[in-house]
């Protein structure tokens, strides 16, 4: 074989080795901005699909663009000062009526969510979203949406009630708070 010949099919070899390499590390890359963007939500997004991590990492980058496509906007202080009053008083009525005051913070949560920006009408793509901008709050976010229907199945204790109360609250101080950004950057 003559000599040029080799040249080129050492040239196609490193090529082929470079993009693959190059490949390599924008996966690593993306990963580690996945992982550094969603935290434990990456975990279990990658744990629960098991079509892979490939798979799992496009559904979170599609979360980001779907997120991109919102306006979520703060909230006048009028509409804080009145859903605060809501929540306060929600609290306060926990103690003689612990299913209803699930009710009703699962609905002020989405009522909250709605006047923000975020499309309310289906739990799983709610939930998908707002990892996006509180992916520290969004597991907790799922187990209280998790008691409020166990709940309506009759199959919730007190103390589940109890927690689910705490879990949503620690989602609406956050949308209560927030001004539109992501709250743990």
């Amino acid at each position: 074989m003559d000599a040029w010949v080799w040249i080129v099919i050492a040239a196609a070899i490193v090529a082929v080795v470079g993009v693959v390499a190059a490949l390599g590390t924008s996966q690593r890359r993306r990963r580690g901005v996945l992982q550094e963007r969603f935290g434990d939500e990456y975990d279990r997004t990658v744990e629960s699909d098991d079509r892979g991590r490939g798979r799992a990492e496009r559904a979170l980058a599609d979360r980001l663009e779907r997120r991109e496509k919102l306006e979520i906007r703060p909230l006048p202080s009028d509409a804080r000062e009145h859903y605060a009053a809501q929540w306060r008083d929600l609290q306060a009525r926990f103690v003689d009526a612990p299913d209803s005051a699930v009710d009703e913070a699962d609905v002020l949560v989405g009522q909250v969510m709605r006047d923000r920006g975020y499309p309310v009408d289906d739990f799983d793509e709610q939930a998908e979203l707002v990892s996006v901008d509180h992916p520290s709050l969004v597991q907790n976010y799922r187990a209280a949406h998790g008691t409020y229907v166990r709940k309506t199945e009759e199959r919730a204790s007190t103390e589940e009630l109890r927690e689910a109360v705490i879990s949503y609250r620690s989602l609406f101080d956050e949308l209560l708070s927030g001004n539109g950004e992501r709250a743990d950057t």
